[in-house]
């Protein structure tokens, strides 16, 4: 942990002084920066958070490719080689390790100094600066030590569920790096009593007042000025953490330790910290109509840091870009076909009255498998057949179809049968002799999420219309969820109306709807593993020939998931150099 806490720190004092690199902890040379200089230049100690939040982990990171939910096409793709038997403690694609501690270094660092700092010449404004950062730096250390449970927390080789080291204080050559892994409960009181701080230092959102009177009554006692305020917490701040971030990663965390994996435990509070994200817009009314798709809705009018109606929290816009085209789109719209949904994934999607197709009542046609689905299969796969692209061209997957769209044809075409669309603007022009990219917005968090996550600690705790003094129940917010999704049958919902007179049944379609609706952004892998589900399932396909003659592909893939598995391993490097960590059972 040692050499790779000196190497962070000297990138970064490179990236802030864009000079060669010199370690911080010697004396400073004449045009370099050493950390005490921080004091007398508000940017450069910035610097150390501006650092942290290039550092969060991206929303979309493609891990659902190493679970049910699809399979790449990539033959060296490292989650395709951990899905298929090669995870290791030396060989963990999902590993936070190293991103996260980095970055606590740096928050660490940036709080030990944080108070002399000259961030202002008026003082009311840089007492509120000072706030405003160390309330960022709380949250984020909170953010990250999240990911870190995530991916890491687990049952030792002593038997006890055990969570990560805690770091509250800044690393130097002289600190004991020989720490040992804290309880998962100690590691939640950290990362709670860090989302306290954030609450208290920070406003709910970043946005200007419009008189002195305005100014929220926790901040009065550092300014009553209007222009001031508005400064430093007001609309320029848009995009930095803030207190409704810190509710959303406390619904966040509270979810995971109540999930089986963790003890399934405090369910109660898990759908507590939802209802508190989901309070701010007036619970289920607040549900975005258009939330479906999230990721085309009015992008190019988005500026200014203002988020759309589904964000909580939002990467910048990325304009003119078409990564995630080139690399999902299929082969004849010029990508490469990267993602390939599985048949399995596409079987979750209910018939369009809402009865999953393996119920009667849903009136399935295997023959025409695609006909009177949930409307989000066609919004989030491209099924065979389907147009897509800018001059909506009919897709032909079929194994016999012309052209490299054709099931197995290329290194580039579907092994499924099914090509990615969530994601992806059909607007997009990848042709290289006519390219033209559109401006693409990644999510932090979504509102549907947290949706979600009230839905499944509410049911737990309360029952499927229990609401907690909420007003609002998990059958509730999964109606909603149908309804925007255009599932109903003529007479209403009558499957979810079954499931909500039994628990079980009822957490069976939350994780359904769950699936299908956050499918492509990053769950599916943590959430199998949190509920303890079946790890192995075979990835199948389909295959259509004569344009509508369909079969199902019973295996495109299988999956090599040890039982050890719910849990990821502390990297075994670190287990090597210090005598103190504990490894997960059986890594």
């Amino acid at each position: 942990m040692k050499t790779k806490i000196f190497s962070i720190l000297a990138g970064v004092a490179c990236a802030m002084t864009l000079t060669s690199c010199e370690d911080l902890f010697e004396p400073a040379k004449e045009n370099f920066k050493d950390v005490d200089q921080m004091y007398d230049d508000s940017a450069y100690a910035q610097g150390f958070l501006v650092n942290v939040y290039r550092n969060i982990p991206s929303y979309y990171d493609d891990s659902d490719v190493a679970t049910d939910d699809a399979v790449t096409n990539e033959k060296d793709n490292s989650f395709l080689r951990m899905a298929t038997g090669s995870w290791a403690a030396n060989n963990n694609p999902m590993s936070n390790w190293d991103r996260c501690y980095g970055s606590i270094q740096y928050i660490n660092l940036f709080l030990e100094n944080a108070d002399n700092v000259h961030w202002a010449d008026d003082p009311e404004a840089a007492a509120l600066f000072c706030r405003r950062m160390k309330g960022e730096a709380y949250g984020m250390r909170a953010l990250f030590m999240y990911y870190l449970l995530r991916a890491h927390a687990g049952i030792g080789t002593n038997g006890e569920l055990l969570g990560v080291p805690v770091l509250t204080a800044f690393q130097t050559t002289g600190s004991d790096f020989n720490i040992p892994r804290e309880t998962f409960d100690q590691c939640l009181n950290a990362i709670y009593a860090d989302l306290d701080l954030a609450e208290e230092y920070l406003p709910l959102e970043y946005e200007d007042v419009a008189t002195d009177g305005d100014i929220p009554a926790r901040f009065q006692d550092i300014t009553q000025r209007a222009a001031v305020y508005n400064r430093v917490m007001g609309q320029y701040a848009r995009l930095l953490f803030n207190g409704l971030h810190a509710r959303a990663i406390r619904a966040r965390v509270a979810l995971l330790a109540a999930s089986p994996a963790f003890g399934a435990r405090d369910w109660s509070t898990a759908a507590d910290a939802a209802a508190s994200v989901l309070e701010h817009i007036n619970g289920i009314s607040g549900l975005d109509p258009d939330g479906i798709t999230y990721y085309t809705n009015n992008i190019d009018a988005i500026g200014d840091g203002i988020n759309p109606r589904e964000f909580i929290w939002r990467e910048n816009v990325a304009r003119d870009n078409s990564a995630q085209e080139e690399a999902n789109f299929p082969p004849s719209l010029y990508g490469k076909g990267k993602i390939n949904p599985s048949q399995n994934l596409v079987d979750a999607f209910p018939m369009a009255n809402g009865y999953p197709i393996t119920d009667s009542r849903g009136h399935y046609d295997a023959s025409n498998p695609y006909a009177g689905r949930d409307p989000r299969l066609h919004t989030y796969i491209i099924c065979n057949g389907d147009l897509a692209g800018v001059n909506n061209e009919a897709i032909m997957t079929g194994s016999d179809a012309a052209g490299d769209n054709a099931l197995n044809k290329r290194e580039t075409s579907t092994r499924t049968g099914y090509y990615l669309k969530k994601r992806l603007r059909m607007d997009v022009n990848c042709n290289p002799s006519s390219k033209q990219g559109k401006n693409h917005v990644t999510p932090r968090m979504r509102y549907t999420e947290m949706f979600l996550n009230y839905a499944e600690a509410a049911n737990e705790a309360w029952g499927p219309r229990g609401n907690g003094g909420h007003g609002y129940s998990a059958y509730d917010v999964i109606k909603a969820i149908r309804q925007r999704a255009g599932v109903s049958g003529v007479l209403g919902d009558a499957y979810l109306d079954e499931c909500a007179g039994d628990p079980d049944k009822m957490r069976a379609l939350i994780r359904n709807e769950r699936r299908l609706e956050l499918c492509f952004e990053s769950f599916r892998f943590w959430d199998l593993r949190r509920w303890k589900a079946p790890l192995n399932e075979t990835v199948g396909g389909m295959d259509s020939r004569n344009g509508n003659e369909y079969t199902r592909i019973p295996s495109v893939e299988s999956r090599s998931y040890a039982d050890h598995m719910y849990y990821g391993p502390i990297p075994q490097s670190e287990i090597l150099k210090f005598s103190n960590l504990i490894q997960n059972k059986d890594w």
